[in-house]
C-alpha cells in the first residue's frame, strides 16, 4: 500500500504524521519505506537526525540520473538509505530538488516516481511526504500512491483550504491516477476541551466529508520527539500521543501485527 500525506498548507503535520505511521509500520513487521519529496527534508531529518548531512544518496540524485537519461536509468534501490529502525527505509529529501522542479517538469518526468516505486517489490508499505504545495512533487506522489491522507490542524484557514485540496485529488484522479482514493482526513492537534476544533470536526462530519476517527491530541512530547529524531512509538510508547499514532495506523491497516519481515536495507 503506498500513501501520500498531502496538504497545501504548511505546518498541519504532514512530516510528523507520515514519519510516525511509517515507524509504527516498521515496528509491527512490515517492510516500510518512506519517501520525502519536500525540499526542507523535515521527514528525513526526523528519522536520520545529524546522518542526514551525509548522505550522497538523495532523491536530488536520483531525479539527476532521471534527467541525465541514463542508458538503464537509476536502480531506485541504491537510493534507500537505512534508518536507525529496523524495517524502516528511507528515500531522503535534499533542498536541491527545489531547484530541478522546472527541468523535471518541462520534461513530463511525473510518472518517475511511480515506475521507481513499482520496482521495489520486497517494499510492504510506503509511506510519501510532500512539500506544503500542488507542484510537481506532489503530483507525481499522487500519480504514484493509491491513498491519500489529508492532515487538518484544526484551524479555519485549514477549513477553508480542504475543498480546493480534494478538488485537487479528484483531478489527479481523472486525469492520471483512476486508482487513487481518499482515504480520509487526519484531525491533528485536536483539543478536545477547547471549542473551535470541536466545532470544526462536528461541521466537517456535518459535511459528509470522511473524517477518520482516530484524532492526534495537540503535545509538547512531539517537539522532543522532532529533537530526539524519534518517532513517538520509539522515544515514549505509552505516551497518549503514541497510543493515538498507532490508533490511527490500526484503524487505516486493520492494526494486525505480521511476521516481522527482514531488515536488509543497505
Amino acid at each position: 500500500m503506498r500513501r501520500v500525506i498531502f496538504n497545501q498548507k504548511g505546518g498541519v503535520g504532514k512530516s510528523t504524521i507520515a514519519c510516525n505511521l511509517a515507524a509504527i509500520s516498521a515496528a509491527r513487521g512490515r517492510r516500510t519505506l518512506l519517501v520525502d519529496l519536500d525540499p526542507q527534508a523535515n521527514a528525513s531529518r526526523y528519522l536520520l537526525g545529524a546522518a542526514l548531512a551525509g548522505q550522497t544518496r538523495t532523491l536530488a540524485h536520483f531525479f539527476d540520473d532521471i534527467l541525465a537519461c541514463r542508458v538503464f536509468g537509476p536502480k531506485p534501490g541504491e537510493f534507500v538509505v537505512a534508518t536507525p529502525f529496523s524495517r524502516l527505509g528511507l528515500m531522503p529529501a535534499d533542498p536541491r530538488l527545489e531547484e530541478l522542479q522546472i527541468k523535471l517538469e518541462s520534461r513530463y518526468k511525473m510518472f518517475k516516481l511511480r515506475e521507481a516505486l513499482d520496482s521495489l517489490k520486497d517494499v510492504e508499505e510506503i509511506f510519501i511526504d510532500t512539500p506544503p504545495a500542488l507542484n510537481f512533487f506532489t503530483r507525481s506522489a499522487l500519480i504514484a500512491a493509491d491513498c491519500c491522507l489529508i492532515p487538518f490542524d484544526c484551524d479555519d484557514f485549514s477549513r477553508q483550504a480542504l475543498y480546493n485540496l480534494m478538488d485537487s485529488v479528484r483531478e489527479v484522479q481523472a486525469d492520471h491516477n483512476p486508482r487513487l482514493r481518499i482515504e480520509g482526513i487526519v484531525v491533528n492537534q485536536y483539543q478536545a476541551r477547547a471549542n473551535l476544533p470541536v466545532r470544526l470536526v462536528e461541521e466537517l462530519r456535518a459535511e459528509g466529508l470522511p473524517v477518520l476517527d482516530a484524532y492526534l491530541s495537540a503535545s509538547v512530547k512531539i517537539r522532543e520527539s522532532h529533537s530526539q529524531a524519534k518517532p513517538m512509538i520509539h522515544l515514549d510508547p505509552r505516551h497518549k500521543l503514541s497510543q493515538e499514532f498507532t490508533a490511527l495506523h490500526d484503524l487505516l491497516t486493520g492494526g494486525n501485527p505480521v511476521a516481522a519481515a527482514p531488515d536488509d536495507w543497505p
